[in-house]
């Protein structure tokens, strides 16, 4: 029989680390994190609605990229080049997949308002999220919690790739032309 799953060491509000030290769970790196948590949870969602060939292996791993950048984040300075999985290249990576989707769609010169598909609804609530987890990490590195400039241009070029997503599977749902924000 497994054993118990929880530890009662939060019970006080605090969490640890990776390396020494606990924070308080209402801590900007716990707030980042778990914006980073619900971004990867989101992608899922999307992940199990994408149509388009392709989309599901993408997205994994950039989920697994996200959990790279959780563990870099969440780790203490001292054992932050441990956990660090996110550089340039994943960075590039992530470029290349913007850039073969966007040659597949026509991007919109104005605002569009999410729901023209299921699929594309779900990565846009993703693409808000991670925005959000954006926001978080560039307060980290102003705080001088966070060292790796991959990390911020990784996440800056992830709300870029799931909008063109939106776009790829809302075309592919039949949906027209997207649904502008101005009429």
């Amino acid at each position: 029989m497994p054993g118990k799953f929880y530890t009662r060491k939060g019970d006080d509000g605090s969490t640890g680390l990776l390396g020494e030290g606990r924070v308080a769970k209402s801590d900007l790196r716990m707030e980042a994190l778990g914006s980073l948590d619900e971004t990867t949870a989101a992608l899922g969602v999307a992940r199990s609605l994408c149509q388009s060939a392709g989309a599901s292996e993408t997205l994994v791993q950039i989920q697994r990229h996200l959990y790279g950048i959780m563990g870099e984040a969440a780790a203490t300075d001292e054992n932050a080049a441990t956990f660090r999985t996110v550089g340039r290249q994943q960075v590039e990576w992530l470029e290349q997949q913007t850039d073969a989707l966007t040659e597949l769609v026509e991007v919109p010169r104005e605002f569009i308002v999410p729901g023209d598909s299921p699929a594309g609804a779900a990565v846009d609530l993703a693409r808000t999220i991670c925005r959000r987890a954006e926001r978080r990490m560039v307060e980290l590195a102003e705080r001088g919690d966070v060292h790796n400039p991959a990390l911020l241009h990784y996440l800056n070029r992830l709300s870029s790739y799931c909008f063109v997503l939106e776009l790829l599977e809302n075309k592919i749902a039949g949906s027209g032309q997207p649904t502008l924000a101005r009429k």
